[in-house]
């Protein structure tokens, strides 16, 4: 590895342990686990971090991280999205690896209500019994995610925010190509207006990542729903048992790093 090479996975490999936050290690506030910190519920994103910029844990992080390195590598066009961003630590990830590289015209698109999730809509069965409206946790500022963008100085005109809910925001965006779709709406109505929204824009070569696939079925359903229905058949990939993501088909792309991701992230 020469030193260029290494100064710049050390800088990643910092940014990823503050934004996950195993530095300081700050207890989980969830429900469903103590309230300790626990090394290997924050590896898995099994936790809520009372402090840190992200709850997907370091192996979602690290697959971002991989995905986001290769389609700079392998110059796959397109920007950087994701639908759902609680305090913004995925889209700062994003964001670091575009600095570590110098590149400078891509953007970062931060998708978010900024106020939390929306109350199931009736027209979606599958979210009739979801709760995540009635979490006051996931109702993160605007203000707030800028201002954490500004800890690591990464808050530029490359990053651009989306406020509002997805059904009215992602339609008017200004989003020409994607190289990366990131979607972690949780629910299947706000997972399925990321893909109806946004799916076409995915460059071939790019990547499609799904935060909460083997955590909420109606996010499941939604997707599985909408790969029948356009016949795609790119091989789902798991991350971590909640993570997954696939690659979307093109021989000329370069090399697929599904294995070797997959293989890094574990089961």
């Amino acid at each position: 590895m020469d030193s260029l090479a290494a100064v710049r996975k050390l800088y990643l490999d910092l940014v990823q342990k503050c934004i996950i936050n195993t530095i300081y290690e700050d207890p989980n506030q969830g429900f469903w686990s103590p309230k300790v910190f626990d090394g290997q519920l924050r590896e898995l994103g099994r936790d809520w971090p009372s402090k840190a910029h992200s709850m997907i844990g370091n192996r979602r992080m690290l697959n971002l991280r991989q995905i986001m390195e290769h389609v700079i590598v392998n110059n796959i066009p397109g920007d950087f999205i994701e639908t759902g961003v609680w305090r913004g630590g995925a889209c700062i990830m994003a964001r670091a690896v575009m600095k570590a590289y110098g590149v400078t015209d891509r953007r970062v698109w931060v998708a978010d209500s900024f106020c939390g999730l929306p109350m199931p809509d009736p027209k979606y069965p599958a979210d009739a019994q979801d709760k995540h409206h009635s979490f006051s946790e996931l109702a993160i500022s605007l203000e707030e995610v800028k201002s954490n963008f500004s800890k690591y100085d990464l808050l530029d005109d490359q990053v651009v925010f989306l406020k509002g809910w997805f059904s009215e925001t992602l339609p008017q965006a200004d989003i020409k190509r994607l190289a990366v779709l990131r979607l972690d709406g949780d629910m299947y109505e706000s997972t399925m207006d990321g893909l109806t929204n946004l799916y076409d824009k995915v460059s071939r070569g790019g990547f499609v990542i799904i935060d909460d696939f083997g955590a909420v079925a109606a996010c499941k359903q939604a997707v599985m729903e909408f790969r029948k229905s356009r016949g795609i058949e790119d091989p789902i990939q798991n991350i971590d048992g909640i993570g997954a993501f696939w690659h979307k088909s093109a021989e000329a792309a370069g090399p697929s790093p599904d294995s070797a991701l997959t293989a890094s992230a574990g089961d």
